[in-house]
């Protein structure tokens, strides 16, 4: 199994070491239990490969996180087997509860069991989900603590020590066993009292191995075990399997087990990269990409880390949090050189944000840096602590847009909408690399909160995205003002962040065909540049918006919402971006496509609009 997922992984990318530890555990489960009939939920999802395979999905495997493949997490409209599409972390054994207590109302006799993560125990919703859990009378429920001591980096925090301290005390658990055997050995009344040993054992635990958070929170804790003893696992788990009321089993794993060298990675194997695919020769002229446009560069997470580490190089002040991806977002190089100004607040984003405020408070400058879809989860600390006290935190909101074969859960097209409506904030995205490192410098002017949004993938160098054959310069950024990279007279796109690579590209195709239109680097979402806008709008018959964003809400609402208030005005609008519904996993160059968002489509529906306006 272990091989299987390796060399698939290898071909496709996806997450490695999570599955790689959870091998022995998952083929124990499924030995015990019935989950097309019991309920199997799993924290995250990205550790759920070996449970894919044992489920009727090896054949398929090989198109895992491929378009029309299987998704890279757990996905209920994949499989009866899969009870959510997941891909967050700490909600599995609130949801677990849920199911439980409902089976109770409805009658249904079933076990549902949760996988939980040491580091996602860490997560503000697992805690209220055992204070619940400990409260309850309803539920029958078996959590298991997967305790591998690493999230995507390793685990931090007071709950990562205590986990430490029952680890390295095995004394209860050896004893037990001792115990177990010598009481079996006696003649005839030994089975009788072996049932009762464990009751026996409890006072003597609280001695021997101190703490018990878990039962003083009112569950039934047991462990550790080795994850990678299938015997013990399954022994363990015959024992606990139908007790009633809610169980933590304390299961010790390995991350990235079996994958060669993830002893001395940084993430033990958290990720692979897929191999590079042989480019596929155009069929059509106007399919390719315009010669005049930038070759890929360096990854817009490259440029930030890199900016920021300049910023604090000059400015004392500077502070960088991230919420337990110090690689991902960019920030391992800070937390080298600035040590003291750095913080890993773990799997939980409220708790970063709010941290990120008090630093503000307390006169430092700090960048809040994470993922779009996991700064959902930070939404009211965002609107309470910082946009609320006009506090001067600085958000660089990463892999914003489509992300491609991370799918359903991943996609980050929701941080525009959610954002733009909180007073104080200033919403901005940069058109290329060198443009993020002068936002952000600007950001630091501000007194008061700003976001500024990052895609997955490659940013345009300086002067490759601008095409500046036309003989100007890239403009100073300034508040709430837009860039016109490009004149026109045919029409016009206005472009925001990372799609302003499209909107030039676009423009090239149309060129070709004896069209001209203006590209405009929008710059700001909020303040919008409200003159700039509609003097647009009044110099052309049609103008499309671009946004790597859900339509509802974004950048292109924020446009019609100024020109329903300012207009009437000359122009149509078009607001072209990411439709109402969830979008499947597939590559960022495929969901493009499909959607429409690429230059070739996006020159095409221009092309048609404007004829059909003719």
């Amino acid at each position: 199994m272990r091989q299987l997922i390796m060399d698939t992984v290898s071909v496709t990318g996806g997450h490695l070491g999570s599955g790689m530890g959870v091998v022995e555990l998952t083929v124990a489960l499924h030995y015990l239990f019935d989950f097309a009939h019991d309920r199997l939920l799993m924290d995250v999802g990205h550790q759920s490969y070996p449970h894919k395979l044992l489920t009727g999905r090896k054949a398929r495997f090989g198109t895992l996180r491929q378009k029309g493949g299987l998704s890279g997490f757990t996905n209920r409209f994949e499989s009866e087997f899969d009870v959510y599409c997941c891909g967050h972390a700490g909600t599995a054994a609130s949801s677990a509860l849920g199911i439980s207590y409902g089976d109770h109302i409805t009658g249904a006799d079933r076990h549902v069991v949760a996988i939980v993560g040491d580091a996602a125990l860490g997560c503000g919703v697992a805690f209220e989900a055992m204070n619940h859990a400990g409260a309850g009378e309803k539920e029958r429920v078996l959590i298991i603590l997967n305790d591998n001591r690493w999230s995507i980096a390793k685990t931090v925090g007071a709950m990562s020590r205590y986990l430490s301290k029952i680890r390295t005390g095995p004394l209860y658990t050896q004893a037990r066993s001792k115990l177990h055997q010598l009481v079996q050995a006696i003649p005839i009344v030994g089975k009788d009292l072996d049932e009762h040993l464990d009751n026996g054992l409890d006072a003597v635990r609280h001695v021997i191995q101190p703490g018990h958070m878990f039962e003083t929170l009112g569950l039934n804790y047991f462990g550790p075990v080795n994850g990678h003893d299938v015997p013990e696992l399954l022994d363990m788990l015959q024992r606990v399997k139908d007790r009633e009321g809610v169980t933590l089993l304390h299961v010790r794993t390995e991350k990235g087990r079996g994958v060669p060298g993830s002893q001395i990675k940084n993430d033990r194997a958290h990720a692979a990269s897929p191999k590079p695919r042989p480019k596929k020769m155009p069929v059509e002229p106007d399919m390719v990409q315009p010669s005049r446009v930038r070759k890929p560069g360096q990854a817009w997470t490259k440029w930030f880390s890199e900016s920021i580490e300049r910023l604090a190089g000059k400015d004392q002040r500077v502070t960088a949090i991230t919420a337990a991806m110090p690689d991902g977002t960019g920030l391992t190089g800070f937390s080298e050189k600035y040590p003291d100004r750095f913080i890993d607040a773990g799997i939980a984003e409220q708790h970063a944000v709010a941290f990120g405020s008090g630093l503000a408070v307390a006169g430092l400058r700090p960048v809040v840096a994470i993922y779009s879809t996991f700064l959902q989860r930070g939404y009211d600390q965002i609107f309470q602590e910082v946009a609320l006290q006009n506090l001067p935190v600085m958000f660089v909101i990463d892999r914003a847009g489509l992300v491609g074969e991370d799918g359903y859960s991943h996609n980050g097209v929701f941080d525009i909408a959610f954002l733009r409506t909180l007073p104080n904030l200033t919403l901005m995205s940069p058109k290329d690399g060198p443009e993020l490192g002068e936002m952000m410098a600007f950001g630091l002017t501000l007194d008061g909160p700003c976001a500024l949004r990052i895609a997955r993938g490659a940013a345009p160098e300086s002067g490759d995205l601008l095409l500046l054959a036309e003989g100007q310069e890239s403009q100073p950024v300034e508040l709430g003002k837009m860039e016109i990279l490009r004149s026109g007279t045919d029409g016009a796109l206005l472009a925001y962040g990372g799609m302003v690579e499209t909107a030039v590209a676009a423009a090239e195709l149309l060129s070709e065909r004896d069209i001209h239109i203006e590209v405009i680097n929008a710059r700001f979402c909020k303040p919008l540049d409200r003159d700039g806008i509609l003097a647009l709008a009044d110099r052309h018959d049609t103008v499309f918006t671009l946004e790597d964003h859900a339509v509802m809400g974004g950048f292109g609402s924020a446009v019609l919402e100024l020109i329903a208030a300012e207009g009437p005005v000359r122009a149509h609008f078009q607001v072209l971006g990411v439709p109402d519904r969830f979008i499947p996993h597939a590559s960022r160059a495929e969901a493009f496509a499909d959607l429409g968002l690429d230059a070739k489509s996006v020159a095409a529906r221009f092309t048609s609009q404007t004829r059909s306006r003719v």
